[in-house]
């Protein structure tokens, strides 16, 4: 996935973006909704078989099975509004290392999950703003209280591309874990304190530690 920072992933992960581009315009139907799901899984565990896409170390990979997933929830998969931000001035994001890329805030998402009103804050990486193809892509790290036992303990992403309306559809049954993960080889922004949600998102890839 994108927010990482070896990018050999990125046909794939283009194809998985792409791929979730409806799922995130389009109000889907339960049954609608859960073939995209699949469809993302499929996708992650076809790059995570890869040797050229692969975060995991090469006896990892061999032993590959696929990843583990929480039970794909239509609970989970909630309207959103984006409230654009286009004052934020760029800032160094923290990673897993001493790198420090250049974001940006995009905007605000807010939802309301299980009744509860909530935000999360949407970045915009620099580098890939000056990539042909990449610049509508839109990257949502945050952590929920499943880190550490539930789901990896360095939180999650979630990738959007910029919509055409500020009302879109969040996913969290797509939230992947970063690739520093499986490797210390990586180097991955570390989700902001603003974006810690105090619910528990029982979705997405699961920890497999």
């Amino acid at each position: 996935m994108f927010s990482n920072f070896r990018f050999s992933g990125f046909l794939v992960a283009l194809l998985c973006v792409f791929a979730s581009a409806h799922a995130q315009t389009a109000h889907l139907a339960p049954a609608e909704h859960a073939q995209s799901v699949v469809a993302f899984q499929q996708e992650l565990n076809a790059e995570y078989r890869n040797p050229h896409e692969s975060p995991l170390p090469p006896a990892e990979r061999k032993a590959f099975k696929g990843l583990p997933f929480f039970p794909t929830d239509y609970a989970f998969y909630v309207e959103a509004t984006l409230e654009r931000d286009s004052t934020a001035l760029p800032f160094r994001m923290k990673t897993s290392t001493a790198r420090e890329p250049e974001y940006r805030k995009y905007g605000v998402l807010h939802f309301t999950l299980n009744g509860q009103p909530l935000q999360l804050i949407v970045y915009q990486s620099l580098d890939l703003m000056r990539k042909p193809g990449y610049g509508d892509y839109l990257f949502v790290p945050f952590t929920d209280p499943t880190n550490g036992h539930e789901s990896y303990g360095g939180g999650r992403y979630i990738d959007l591309r910029i919509p055409k309306s500020p009302v879109l559809m969040l996913d969290f049954n797509r939230a992947y874990n970063p690739y520093c993960a499986y490797s210390p080889k990586y180097s991955c922004p570390v989700p902001p304190a603003e974006n810690r949600l105090p619910v528990a998102i029982r979705a997405g890839v699961q920890s497999d530690h």
